[in-house]
């Protein structure tokens, strides 16, 4: 728990630097609810930061309800300590280009986000809406949100007029994009084989990823016992939270975990 609100403080001072100090000061913005703020703040003069937050919360409702507790628990860590970083961060532009200040500022902040996902949570806003729309189809989360916000940087530029600026902010959305599906590879699947003695406890404690699993009878070959093996398809995203259900469960489990270059048939199992 120490090392996820390490990492997720360490995601939320980097986005909240990609923003006040690469984006802001050109009044590019980021896109999705963050964007959002943004074109609020520029227009009104409200705090972008406070904006931020308040227009996370009924996203993060919703994400609670599909993606459960722990997954927005550090979601709403995520976005609040992107808002008090979003307070001490002065907003000064460390670059005068538009160009550098919108690749550089879509690296950082694609490379805090990314870190927040490779932590088992996510930044909140549009994060949480592609994570739940990633787990009904099997699409790249960090091209789906550079779409979702590519529809923001249109509204951006019909409300503005300014389309040198909507472009810019296109461009670091796009690198947003990438840099997370760098580090996060979301859609890249793992299958892992689960050898264990706690069969039904560990089959129920599985079941809420919403991935299918296969019960395999199995002997030891050395020790001439029987136990049974599960075997289950899911992604580098959830293997986070896999490896501490099964450490919770039975932490004498025995688990081979291997890359899965494709699947047939039904992968993913909808949302109740």
């Amino acid at each position: 728990m120490t090392r996820t609100a390490g990492v997720m403080l360490l995601s939320s001072l980097l986005i909240a630097f990609g923003f006040n100090q690469l984006l802001i000061p050109h009044k590019m913005i980021s896109g999705g609810v963050s964007g959002i703020t943004m074109i609020i703040g520029y227009a009104t003069a409200l705090n972008i930061g406070w904006l931020y937050f308040i227009l996370n919360v009924p996203i993060l409702i919703w994400g609670w309800r599909v993606l459960g507790v722990r997954f927005v628990g550090w979601s709403m860590f995520s976005v609040v300590a992107t808002t008090i970083a979003l307070q001490l961060i002065p907003i000064k532009p460390i670059v005068t280009d538009l160009t550098l200040g919108a690749v550089f500022g879509g690296v950082v902040v694609g490379f805090g986000s990314g870190l927040s996902f490779r932590a088992g949570s996510s930044t909140g806003g549009f994060d949480i809406i592609a994570t739940i729309l990633t787990r009904r189809r099997d699409l790249s989360i960090g091209m789906l949100i550079f779409v979702m916000n590519g529809a923001v940087i249109v509204a951006l530029g019909l409300l503005t007029k300014n389309w040198d600026i909507a472009l810019f902010s296109l461009l670091s959305i796009f690198t947003t994009g990438k840099i997370i599906d760098l580090i996060h590879i979301q859609h890249a699947k793992v299958t892992a084989f689960i050898v264990t003695s706690q069969t039904e406890a560990l089959r129920l404690a599985l079941l809420p990823l919403h991935r299918g699993i296969t019960v395999i009878r199995t002997r030891g070959g050395y020790t001439d016992s029987e136990y049974d093996m599960l075997m289950t398809v899911t992604t580098r995203f959830e293997l986070t939270q896999l490896r501490k259900i099964i450490s919770s469960i039975d932490p004498k489990a025995f688990v081979n975990i291997v890359e899965t270059v494709g699947t047939m048939g039904e992968f993913r199992k909808p949302i109740i």
